[in-house]
């Protein structure tokens, strides 16, 4: 078959083009026959198709994500925001971080390890691209029911895809989540998040400028993996038979990632670079045109200089390729010599494969024949833009009309059943299988990870600068609510920060939804959207990037709403941060905070089949008066420890205290089964010494927080009332899960 080029494509305007396999729209083809002036040829179908997909462009969802920016809060902080690789925010004393969490749901279902391995390798990528060394990962992670066959086949290669991959690179995994649903049953969520550090003088964009300068690709060679992967993969719902479109997943090589990592900052630090992108979603033809589309002129790419792992490529497949662990760069070329040399001493492949020009168009060749010709602004951001129909579900008013119907304990035995129950449920069970798996502490630099409130991280090892991160969603208050749930979650992020002892300041997300292409899954989408983003206003914390994930449905079944929402903090000093539990006994315990019957959502109405009721309101103003008490005991050394009550409630915040350290607890409960089993946001267990009472009573008194005390430390059991549960079996139930279910 002879090659597509743009001159044949005037000559052949009724040649049929395979779009809609491709998994464009008539009307989208129309679009870009309507730009050309003519058919495209098979090169430039391939580049749209990709770029065009909802994963590149955000074609549902760019509507409702530009609230992110007209509700943006007034930010000293914010040095790069949405629209590059990744936010950067100043952290003080010269340093900025940048992070970002991204999803690779669709491709860790087909291919779990590889899936996995890869969504780590690419966000990396994203924050290796803005010029800072990554520090740090993080993976809120999703699956169907515990007991599940399918789960049972998913979640082991996908942890340790993370593991693998992350371990490799030599970064620690300071937190996540793992949560366990029966709508996530086909469509598992693998979120990856990862915060790099670097100077502010060390930024780099995603710009081609300056006619004249080089395209210059470095790293792996271009291979037939992930051709149309997560770009088609992750704009398709899954039938119920599981994936109608199964491209090959990306292959991953940890080993290579690693040496371009240090090669490239090496590369940074010599200033060598004009623009930088990584190849991810979309390959090349992401890479080039989001340079191109970036920068102030046009762009020339000789695509037969690609080097190949395959030769038999056509010039489509090389442009469509997520082959992993590759970057492209703008270089002047009298840099190029020393670029070159660096690349060499790393052992990378390196390859000129082009200039930026002077004017307005994308130019590819193949072999010396132009194959594409586009305006570059078309294809990476100005492609569809969808205001899809949306439509409050009809579930909404029937599950938000019945009452949580729960048996709540009162008696000694029912408090012990509750407790245990709790205690040994899947989604509150201790994590350590899965976290065994991870390297928390490689560079030395991890102060706390899971199963602490937040992941944290020094980043100056002379003044103990350190940042902490926390990733949070409540699906199922989502699901009740989807503009409350994404509030609370930004809520609890941000006070899982503060439990630490760190100021939040900024926030990236991660947005988990079914397909746009049905009214009620884009209105918990633009509820979803419109509560995170007023939220941020009102919290004052700027959006600096994130990632939306759609068509995570199997047949007519989506997923539930979930929004994962991570906050960024800094701390002055890592050496005060506030323990999450106590070590000794003797202390007082206080509850931050009002309880109330915040059943509806929780994890004991989950235990019970029931999904129904109202969520709870976030009172973000209390949120925030919470958050600076805790700063404020913090500064003062007034808290021994502070761990945020979420899931599970009171009851799963003192098991975890009491196991962490072997040190038991006496607590006295007025009202014991709601106040055990409720989900009220906006509440904190504090210890502290017996003598700091008027100043934690103080506290409460300034920031208007209501201060309980319920208890003492001490013993070998958790004491609740008359009810006494010994920690040996408490810890039997609570680490006993995991291994159960998947050892």
């Amino acid at each position: 078959m002879s090659l597509d080029t743009v001159a044949a494509a005037k000559l052949t305007p009724e040649n049929k083009q395979p779009f809609a396999e491709l998994g464009l729209k008539p009307d989208e083809y129309a679009r870009i026959k309507e730009i050309l002036g003519r058919r495209p040829t098979s090169s430039e179908l391939a580049m749209y198709s990709v770029m065009w997909s909802e994963h590149c462009s955000y074609k549902s969802s760019k509507v409702h994500l530009k609230q992110f920016g007209d509700k943006a809060p007034k930010s000293d902080a914010l040095l790069v925001g949405i629209g590059e690789n990744a936010g950067v925010v100043d952290v003080g004393q010269g340093y900025a971080v940048t992070f970002k969490i991204e999803s690779h749901n669709h491709p860790s279902f087909v291919e779990p390890y590889q899936g996995a391995a890869t969504g780590v390798g690419g966000i990396v990528r994203d924050i290796l691209t803005m010029g800072a060394r990554p520090i740090a990962v993080m993976d809120p992670l999703r699956f169907g029911p515990a007991d599940a066959p399918d789960t049972r086949r998913v979640l082991p290669g996908i942890v340790a895809g993370v593991g693998g991959y992350g371990n490799c690179l030599g970064l620690p995994n300071i937190g996540g989540e793992v949560v366990f649903d029966q709508t996530y049953a086909g469509n598992p969520l693998v979120n990856a998040l990862c915060v790099g550090v670097m100077k502010h003088s060390d930024i780099k964009l995603a710009k081609a400028a300056g006619a004249g300068n080089l395209v210059v690709l470095f790293g792996a060679k271009t291979g037939g993996d992930g051709i149309g992967g997560v770009s088609v993969l992750a704009s398709e719902t899954f039938g119920a038979g599981g994936s109608t479109k199964r491209p090959s997943v990306q292959v991953g090589d940890p080993f290579v990632e690693k040496i371009l990592i240090e090669c490239s900052l090496e590369i940074f630090a010599e200033d060598l670079v004009v623009g930088i992108q990584d190849l991810g979603g979309a390959g090349l033809s992401c890479a080039t045109s989001e340079l191109a589309s970036g920068g102030s002129g046009g762009m020339k790419v000789a695509l037969d200089k690609v080097p190949l792992r395959d030769p038999s490529l056509s010039p489509e497949e090389i442009l469509m390729s997520e082959s992993q662990e590759r970057m492209c760069a703008i270089v002047e070329p009298n840099k190029l010599p020393r670029f070159l040399e660096i690349c060499k001493k790393w052992d990378v492949t390196v390859t000129s494969i082009g200039e930026v020009t002077d004017g307005d168009r994308l130019e590819i060749t193949w072999n010396g024949e132009l194959i594409v010709d586009v305006p570059p602004r078309t294809v990476a951001h100005e492609g569809p833009v969808y205001n899809r129909p949306l439509a409050q579900p009809a579930y909404i008013d029937e599950v938000n009309s019945q009452a949580v119907n729960v048996p709540i304990p009162s008696s000694a035995g029912e408090i012990k059943a509750a407790v245990l129950k709790l205690a040994g449920a899947p989604n509150l069970a201790d994590k350590s299988w899965v976290t065994s798996q991870y390297d928390k502490y490689v560079q030395g630099n991890t102060i706390q990870s899971q199963p602490d409130d937040s992941g944290m991280v020094r980043i100056d090892e002379k003044t103990h600068l350190g940042v902490a991160i926390s990733t949070d969603a409540n699906a199922n208050w989502s699901y009740l609510n989807p503009y409350q749930g994404a509030k609370l979650a930004l809520a609890e992020a941000a006070r899982n920060i503060a439990t630490a002892g760190a100021r939040p300041l900024a926030v990236t997300n991660c947005l988990n939804f079914g397909s746009p292409e049905d009214p009620g899954v884009m209105w918990q989408f633009a509820e979803s959207v419109r509560g995170l983003a007023d939220g941020c206003l009102e919290m004052g914390l700027p959006v600096t990037g994130g990632n939306v994930s759609f068509y995570n449905q199997t047949g007519s079944v989506a997923i539930l709403p979930t929004p994962v929402i991570g906050v960024l903090g800094v701390i002055q000093d890592v050496r005060t941060r506030m323990p999450m539990s106590f070590k000794t006994a003797d202390l007082d315990l206080y509850l931050l905070g009002d309880t109330y019957a915040d059943l509806a959502g929780s994890e004991w109405a989950f235990l019970h089949d029931q999904r129904t009721g109202q969520s709870p309101n976030a009172d973000l103003a209390r949120e925030m008066r919470l958050i600076e008490l805790l700063l404020a005991g913090h500064e003062t050394k007034l808290f021994s420890a502070a761990h945020d009550l979420s899931q599970g409630g009171l009851s799963a915040g003192l098991t975890e205290m009491v196991l962490r350290y072997c040190v038991g607890a006496t607590i006295t409960l007025s009202n014991v089964g709601i106040d055990l089993l409720s989900e009220s946001p906006g509440r904190v267990v504090v210890a502290i010494e017996p003598y700091k009472f008027e100043a934690l009573q103080e506290l409460g008194l300034k920031f208007s927080t209501t201060v309980s005390k319920i208890g003492t430390t001490g013993g070998e059991s958790l004491i609740i009332n008359d009810c006494v549960i010994s920690l040996d079996e408490l810890r039997n139930e609570h680490t006993s899960t995991f291994p159960r279910l998947f050892g």
